[in-house]
């Protein structure tokens, strides 16, 4: 079933759904499973699991000489979401991205989706290639999400990259997700510039948008009263993740671009330890989520990465 389609049919119920992150290459799928298991009680209707751009590694040959390949860390984003849905019974959601990928090497993805019974699609750009500073497209790829949505777009409608003719019917269209920025894009020059670029992946055929991870949820309500206000009129799902480490105030603001709020940076800072964190982190997670379903948001979206202790204690308290 779409996403969409999920929102819809909620009527007023309050909706969970969660992110996972493949195992490294050679690491069993169980251990996804038990990140997974104690969280199925909440009955996500949708788990969307990421994938990884491909990176370079050097291999000694000896004599002083290297040799460099291409490698990926995290393959088997489709295998995991057949398996999911498999095990689970319930709808996943792939990410694909354009670095790293050509568009022949697109297409194939989103016809192995078809095969596999796979309806919605979660399209981004991705990030630079490791030690690289800026974003670079793949020879023969896609050098924006805009790109990559009118791809998964035309598809779904029977127009594939080397055929003029259509061969297939309306019924195989996609449910599309686009990432939107409640603090805007780390490259963007300014939020109204990174909501013209979100307006056009949406023109393009986004269906729904979900957030980056945001700690103030007035951030997230401005950010949807901007959108609306721009003519974006899909679902906008939050992204959350409650903070566990002290580790994190630097981390995550580092990695994600974002900011944290000075309440929840100085009771992090006066925590006697981790453990002490994790609560805070849980605690400030409740609140800003019922804060969230009481502006009416479709859906709370979490960020589990590997771990699912503290998402269960914040969803227990909401669902």
């Amino acid at each position: 079933m779409k996403i969409t389609d999920h929102i819809k049919n909620a009527n007023g119920k309050r909706l969970f759904s969660l992110e996972v992150v493949p195992p490294q290459k050679g690491i069993g799928i169980e251990d996804l499973y038990k990140n997974i298991d104690p969280l199925m009680e909440f009955k996500p209707p949708f788990i969307d699991v990421t994938t990884s751009r491909e990176e370079y590694i050097y291999i000694d040959k000896g004599n002083g000489l290297m040799e460099r390949r291409i490698t990926r860390m995290r393959p088997g984003t489709l295998g995991i979401c057949a398996a999911i849905q498999h095990k689970y019974n319930v709808d996943t959601v792939p990410h694909l991205l354009c670095g790293g990928f050509t568009k022949e090497e697109t297409e194939y993805l989103l016809v192995d989706c078809m095969y596999l019974g796979i309806d919605n699609i979660m399209a981004l750009r991705g990030d630079a290639m490791k030690g690289h500073q800026y974003f670079e497209p793949t020879l023969g790829g896609h050098a924006s999400a805009m790109d990559l949505v009118n791809q998964i777009n035309n598809l779904g409608r029977g127009k594939y990259l080397h055929n003029d003719e259509q061969v297939c019917d309306e019924h195989n269209k996609f449910c599309i997700g686009v990432a939107g920025y409640p603090e805007k894009h780390m490259e963007a020059p300014s939020m109204n510039y990174d909501l013209k670029w979100l307006k056009q992946k949406v023109d393009a055929g986004a269906d729904y948008i979900v957030t980056q991870m945001f700690f103030d949820n007035k951030k997230y309500i401005e950010f949807v009263k901007k959108a609306r206000e721009m003519g974006i009129t899909v679902p906008i799902i939050p992204g959350i993740k409650p903070i566990a480490t002290k580790k994190h105030l630097k981390l995550l603001p580092q990695v994600f671009k974002i900011d944290l709020p000075e309440d929840l940076i100085n009771a992090v800072e006066n925590a006697k330890n981790n453990e002490a964190v994790k609560q805070i982190g849980i605690e400030w997670a409740i609140n800003q989520c019922k804060e969230l379903l009481d502006f009416g948001v479709p859906v709370l979206h979490f960020y589990s990465m590997g771990k699912s202790d503290n998402i269960k204690k914040v969803a227990g308290e909401l669902f």
